[in-house]
């Protein structure tokens, strides 16, 4: 198989401020205090489903340098600048038509730059067999988290019947909006509702076949770039066209409308590390419930806080129940766990 890697780095990761901002946001961030940018981990987990040159970063034109740095492995024609921010959709559409002009038959991966896995051999053993079954196929497969908790921030898949070829792979029903928390505990108490990771496999012949049906702007706007990848008139073309698509996620514009769409249940450790909170949940914890990342950090008479630190200098926290204290560039926040909600706000 012709396995290939899209992973989607555009974010500015506004909820994670003021470690994540504008210039350089989260997924170019050693968020997790273990050496590792986000983006570095999500390559890694896929080494030994392709190689290197396998695997393709879209992402906003002002990041290109650092992308370069963190991930100097991937050939630089495999970094696609986007002009300007227009969603899932043509971003993956970017990616798959250039793939498709050299890799006719390629079997993609598309994947967010900014989650977390903790089972990387479960997570490679999901996403091969999803690649087996799509490779011959026109098949759509999207990875269901199984979920843990009535989680409202997420988006849910509604699984179908098992295929009669492999009872792990389900057709879809239906996507879902993020509920509420009465339709939450529903969906956990009835079973067959799945979190949407964002995690997409196809080959780049079904994709592309799928966006000229159900999003034939998009796809016409790429069927005009075509002729010109790898070309000298590429990033012309492209600065041309580009900001012309229409701004929409590929859950709205294909994955809702498509016919052969399957979802493949999982475990092995997911989360999209949306806020605080999230990353306090994931990162170990003290007994008080204190999670930290920092080089020097000590809290006193504390409980339930998450502290990142970037800089080498000591924080001392006393008293504090519930707080996010994050520091970063001469900015530091001190803010309840509870009103994170309002970061973007606090970051204006």
């Amino acid at each position: 198989m012709d396995n290939h890697i899209v992973i989607m780095a555009g974010g500015i990761g506004s909820r994670f401020w003021p470690m994540s901002t504008p210039e350089c946001p989260k997924q170019f961030i050693d968020v997790m205090g273990c050496g590792r940018t986000l983006i570095q981990l999500t390559a890694d987990r896929f080494d030994g489903v392709c190689p290197r040159e396998n695997v393709w970063v879209v992402t906003s034109e002002k990041y290109i340098d650092i992308v370069r740095e963190q991930l100097p492995e991937i050939p630089e024609s495999n970094i696609l600048a986007e002009p300007c921010a227009r969603n899932t959709a043509p971003c993956i559409a970017y990616a798959c038509w250039k793939i498709k002009k050299k890799h006719p038959n390629a079997n993609v991966v598309v994947t967010p730059s900014d989650a977390l896995v903790i089972d990387t051999g479960e997570f490679r053993r999901v996403v091969e067999k999803a690649l087996r079954f799509t490779d011959n196929s026109s098949a759509i497969v999207t990875l269901g988290i199984r979920p843990t908790r009535p989680e409202t921030g997420y988006g849910y898949i509604a699984a179908g019947d098992p295929i009669m070829t492999d009872k792990e792979i389900f057709t879809v029903d239906a996507f879902k909006e993020k509920p509420d928390r009465e339709t939450a505990d529903r969906y956990l108490a009835e079973g067959g509702y799945f979190w949407n990771a964002g995690i997409f496999v196809w080959n780049v012949r079904t994709i592309t076949s799928v966006m000229r049906v159900y999003a034939p702007g998009i796809a016409q706007i790429f069927d005009r770039i075509f002729p010109d990848f790898y070309t000298e008139k590429e990033n012309e073309t492209i600065k041309k066209l580009f900001p012309t698509c229409e701004a929409i996620s590929i859950d709205y514009a294909v994955m809702e409308k498509a016919q052969e769409i399957y979802v493949l249940p999982a475990s092995f450790g997911w989360s999209d590390l949306g806020t605080w909170g999230a990353l306090r949940g994931l990162l170990p914890q003290d007994k008080s419930g204190n999670a930290t990342v920092g080089p020097d950090v000590r809290l006193y008479e504390s409980k339930n806080c998450i502290v990142h630190t970037s800089e080498e200098k000591r924080v001392v926290i006393q008293g504090l129940d519930g707080y996010i204290i994050a520091e970063k560039d001469q900015t530091l926040l001190i803010c309840k766990l509870d009103e994170e909600q309002r970061i973007k706000e606090f970051s204006k």
